[in-house]
């Protein structure tokens, strides 16, 4: 089976219009316009580069990983980073027929921990984050 991509306007309307209304926590997200120019677009772009037609990031956990981690590390919105990257983790599992079964705290809680991560230690924490996926994905 092919892996269905995810695009900016999938993330607009439906990652983050779910972040916004569904993980109104202490602080709101701001509009969607007001994202910093091309970061989330880089964020979108990176689970599928390849170089002489070897992909980077190869199979659904890798590429969800490393999009979660970009998400969160890469601030491309001025608050909610971390709930549209959850939101967004979710979507793209979705669209790829997938699923995520765990307690949303958890979930937050692991969010937070990618987002205190040292930057230097890039590669051990997205492997961390598909260490964390494949414990808790689920065939839709």
């Amino acid at each position: 089976m092919r892996l269905k991509t995810i695009i900016i306007t999938e993330v607009e309307y439906v990652a983050y219009a779910l972040a916004r209304e569904s993980m109104a926590w202490d602080e709101t997200i701001p509009d969607f316009g007001s994202r910093f120019p091309n970061i989330l677009e880089s964020c979108l772009a990176v689970p599928f580069q390849s170089f002489g037609k070897k992909l980077f990031y190869k199979g659904l956990v890798e590429k969800v990983a490393v999009l979660f981690y970009l998400m969160i590390k890469n601030h491309p919105f001025q608050n909610g980073n971390k709930r549209i990257a959850m939101t967004t983790l979710m979507y793209f599992l979705y669209k790829n027929k997938k699923g995520i079964r765990v307690d949303a705290r958890e979930l937050y809680n692991f969010a937070r921990w990618v987002a205190e991560s040292n930057p230097k230690l890039k590669e051990e924490t997205v492997k961390a984050v598909e260490k964390f996926i494949k414990t808790y994905i689920v065939d839709l």
